[in-house]
């Protein structure tokens, strides 16, 4: 696999130059060595001739596939990290292991083969309009795309086995893997890292000459006028047409649009002081009314049960919180699963960015909720459904998860309205909610 680039266009499309070119310390770099904007860009070269990425042009690659696919679920230092010690930032590097006899590449030191794998079980497949990973590996020596892999795998490790990780566990096991994680030969790696780390060149925000671009804290590149809010995430860009009139249909979604000045074609979601994009609780109920009456109102499933677990999931962020993607938290393979195998086929399911999509991810939780109610052929108790669904069915103990089910009865009342409940149902709702999916 000889690769060779001579400059930054032969390796990245146009996409992705042009974010280049709008990083304003990336552009600041490039002009003051004589390139030029609508011309080729040379790639750095060391005295020894090998490609090289400035810590400049490193930290924008990270920024840019981080605020695109992993907004808020990875630090882009990370990244930026693990390409120093893997690589020393060159994009054609190779190695070859002796002891497993596999080769990795490019940026972060991926293997070939694992790329393959994120591609095929867990829905990374971003890059796929460049080509098949599958059969053709030269293509993760392209900057953006072995970036794009190294930071997927990063992001799996840090929920691995539904747990949520530290970084120390997740450096450790990206060098040496799973079981090696807590090994004292990764230990020296987990302290270079750190030393690493440390050692980056802080990016500091600023605004371009002609103040329309802003780095952020952690490298990612926003607009400046979304600093001052005009720059928004819309509905109408994640949902299908038929969703969108159903939520106009919905009387509180109506209403709570209308007061706030949306229009259709452009209802803007909510963000919080990050920018990050988030559901209110009536848009949230109205999803779980609409996907429960439309594909689950033979199953029994309440549309406030749905509602609270997205809150104990996602904090009602669009894109999901943590490892964990989308409003319900399911993840892809078990969504794939559902879809291919259980047949739960009225949304269509082929990369992790769809569950982006509310509807969609709501359609796959209630699927997984409707699944887990059935659990290996017996009929589950709610207590065991909804702690399945939060940690996996072959990890709940109702003694050690019981905390779960107090926090979920506690969300479940911003839902659940008492006064519609008849005397039966209510007595039952303040004991232990025993009919939440009946």
């Amino acid at each position: 696999m000889a690769v060779n680039f001579k400059y930054w266009d032969d390796c990245m499309d146009i996409d992705d130059m042009e974010a280049m070119w709008v990083d304003p310390e990336v552009s600041k770099e490039w002009i003051d060595v004589g390139e030029t904007k609508g011309q080729k860009v040379h790639l750095s070269r060391d005295p020894d001739g090998q490609l090289f990425l400035t810590q400049t042009e490193m930290k924008a690659v990270a920024g840019i596939i981080v605020h695109r696919h992993f907004k808020l679920q990875i630090d882009p230092d990370m990244i930026c990290a693990i390409a120093e010690i893997e690589s020393d930032r060159q994009p054609t590097a190779q190695c070859y292991n002796k002891k497993t006899k596999e080769i990795t590449v490019g940026l972060m030191q991926m293997i070939p083969t694992k790329a393959e794998w994120l591609v095929r079980e867990m829905g990374y497949r971003a890059y796929e309009a460049h080509g098949n990973i599958e059969g053709n590996p030269e293509l993760l020596y392209r900057p953006f795309i072995n970036v794009y892999f190294g930071a997927a795998y990063i992001k799996w490790l840090s929920g691995y086995d539904g747990k949520q990780r530290s970084d120390e566990f997740v450096v450790r096991a990206y060098k040496g893997g799973i079981k090696k994680a807590t090994h004292k030969s990764t230990m020296n790696y987990w302290l270079r890292y750190l030393s690493v780390k440390q050692s980056l060149p802080s990016r500091e925000p600023q605004i371009s000459e002609n103040n329309s671009l802003v780095p952020d804290a952690h490298g990612s590149v926003v607009s400046a006028s979304s600093k001052a809010g005009d720059t928004w995430i819309y509905w109408d860009s994640r949902v299908s047409q038929e969703d969108m009139d159903e939520l106009w249909r919905h009387p509180d979604v109506l209403k709570e649009w209308t007061e706030s000045g949306e229009r259709r074609g452009k209802v803007r979601f909510s963000q919080d002081a990050e920018k990050r994009p988030y559901l209110s609780r009536g848009e949230l109920t109205a999803i779980s009314e609409i996907i429960v009456s439309r594909h689950f109102n033979t199953k029994g499933i309440r549309p406030t049960v749905l509602s609270a677990l997205a809150e104990l999931s996602s904090m009602r962020f669009v894109n999901g919180v943590g490892p964990c993607s989308g409003i319900m938290g399911i993840d892809y393979p078990t969504a794939f699963w559902l879809y291919k195998d259980v047949g739960y086929k009225a949304y269509k399911v082929n990369s992790v960015e769809d569950f982006y999509n509310p509807f969609l991810s709501m359609y796959f939780g209630a699927a997984y909720l409707a699944w887990l109610s059935e659990y290996k052929g017996r009929e589950r108790t709610h207590e065991f459904i909804v702690q399945a669904y939060l940690r996996g069915p072959e990890n709940v103990n109702l003694q050690e998860t019981g905390p779960l089910w107090l926090k979920f009865q506690e969300t479940l009342g911003y839902y659940e309205d008492p006064k519609k409940l008849g005397t039966w149902e209510l007595l039952h709702f303040i004991n232990r909610l025993s009919s939440i999916l009946l």
